[in-house]
């Protein structure tokens, strides 16, 4: 029996643990997509205990307890952080097999040198360890991320914000990792969403010019992406959500012409269908494809996820609770369609494309082969095929779920050219999920070899484990690292 999340956990065999111990752990953390908030970097936040850098906002524990069927009071709701620390101690023996169960154990290991296991019988025993360590200067925001081995990383950033704490972070002379805004226009993208009308007046405002109609909302867009431009932004992440909406029988002229109409009536605060949404949405992608390519960014799509079909507790407690759900339809079509018609118009950037539905995997290990094409004339990418499928996702960011999408990349196209892992979460204490995936992803190399399926050539192996981690990342993205 192997011992409990010891120093070779996850590593089966000898080749995966040299492959892990002397490669993969040594590689800084390029996070080019996450949710925490630069504020709490530009003001090097403290923590004034565990339940508050653990619990608050974290939807995958929020989801985890509701499943053990403690109440919400505990949960979200007006228990003590004491209260809620406990009650999620108390979850904690019954997520074997659940990714929660192995981070946290990680984040505990880590970050407090606790190598025990959290259980209602260690829990006030943890609690006082956790927050004794949090009291001491080396584990405020900055210092996590640096003990981390963090470089750089991207935050998620509305076209409206104003990157104040960006800018504050660039000119700190003192804080060596670079912090850099990711664009999502999704609000942009979404005129039936509610208060839409109300967004682009905040859209506006920030861009320093009105919005009038659809011409002059892209050119304020236009200039939002050349602001965040010039505080080293490389990428763009689209969320699509349930579906992947564009129509494909208007050209781009066409699609344009629609999304005009419908954005003057969204002003308006007239109805908005969801084919009025489909052609706004097709004429926009369109719009910020050329843009992105112009300016060598990445176009990053998430697609799958049906959001809050809980309508009670979206009533009570807003979106991003922890209810959101996989959504089983098929996108493929329309996101071939979409991708072949940026293409067509020279306006696909390198792109990663992720679902929510791991059935999904084997389409778009297909998808992006349909679409490698690099020009004679491209420099600096290393040879770097311009479309990824990107890292599990959510929902699949576990073991089964990492290795399913590994070994699929690896079946169907090139794994050694992959841009690996990045964290899609609000907490500071989240990159260990990096080691969580690195020590799969050693393990699903190794497992090649120890089959018989892949020489022991430890200089190659060496060379796509270094990769993979960091330096795929690097150079895809163009990141320039200080």
């Amino acid at each position: 029996m192997k011992p409990f999340m010891d120093k070779d956990f996850l590593l089966d065999n000898d080749v995966a643990k040299m492959l892990y111990h002397h490669y993969a752990a040594e590689m800084p953390i390029i996070d080019y997509h996450c949710h925490v908030n630069p504020k709490d970097i530009a003001e090097n936040k403290k923590y004034k205990n565990i339940t508050e850098v653990w619990l608050g906002g974290d939807h995958y524990k929020w989801r985890a307890m509701r499943s053990c069927g403690l109440p919400e009071r505990v949960i979200t709701g007006d228990a003590s952080d004491y209260e809620k620390f406990e009650a999620f101690a108390s979850a904690m023996p019954s997520l074997i097999g659940n990714p929660l169960y192995h981070w946290s154990h990680l984040e505990l290991q880590r970050y407090f040198g606790y190598y025990g296991t959290l259980s209602p019988e260690t829990c006030e025993e943890v609690w006082n360890l956790c927050n004794e360590k949090l009291a001491g200067d080396d584990m405020t925001v900055r210092e996590i991320i640096k003990k981390s081995n963090v470089c750089l990383l991207c935050t998620t950033d509305d076209p409206a914000d104003s990157l104040e704490y960006h800018i504050a972070i660039r000119d700190d002379e003192s804080f060596d990792v670079q912090v850099l805004p990711a664009f999502r226009p999704d609000k942009a993208m979404n005129p039936a969403m509610p208060g839409y009308a109300e967004y682009i007046a905040t859209l506006a405002k920030a861009g320093g010019a009105e919005i009038t109609d659809y011409a002059s909302l892209i050119e304020v867009l236009r200039g939002r992406i050349e602001f965040f431009d010039s505080l080293g932004c490389r990428t763009a992440d689209h969320g699509f959500d349930d579906y992947v909406a564009f129509d494909d029988e208007k050209t781009a002229e066409e699609a344009e012409a629609c999304a005009a109409a419908v954005f003057a009536r969204a002003l308006a605060g007239d109805k908005i269908t969801a084919d009025d949404v489909k052609v706004f949405k097709s004429a926009m992608i369109r719009f910020f494809g050329a843009e992105y390519v112009k300016h060598g960014w990445i176009l990053q799509i998430h697609f799958g996820a049906l959001r809050s079909p809980n309508t009670i507790m979206k009533n009570l407690l807003g979106p991003d609770t922890g209810y959101d759900t996989i959504h089983g339809q098929n996108c493929i079509y329309a996101l071939a369609k979409m991708l072949d018609a940026l293409n067509v118009e020279g306006s696909l950037p390198r792109t990663i494309l992720y679902s929510l539905n791991p059935i999904d995997n084997a389409a778009l290990g297909t998808l992006i082969g349909s679409f490698q094409y690099t020009s004679e004339e491209a420099e600096g990418l290393s040879c770097l095929p311009p479309m990824q499928h990107g890292s599990a996702w959510w929902f699949n960011d576990n073991i089964k779920g990492m290795r399913d999408q590994l070994e699929n990349l690896a079946n169907l196209s090139a794994l050694g050219k992959f841009v690996g892992m990045l964290t899609d979460s609000r907490s500071f204490l989240s990159y260990t999920r990096h080691e969580y995936f690195r020590r799969i992803l050693c393990g699903v190399l190794a497992g090649y070899v120890v089959r018989g399926e892949y020489p022991l050539d430890i200089d190659n192996l060496a060379q796509m484990v270094c990769d993979i981690c960091y330096n795929n990342t690097k150079d895809f993205f163009g990141f320039k690292l200080i």
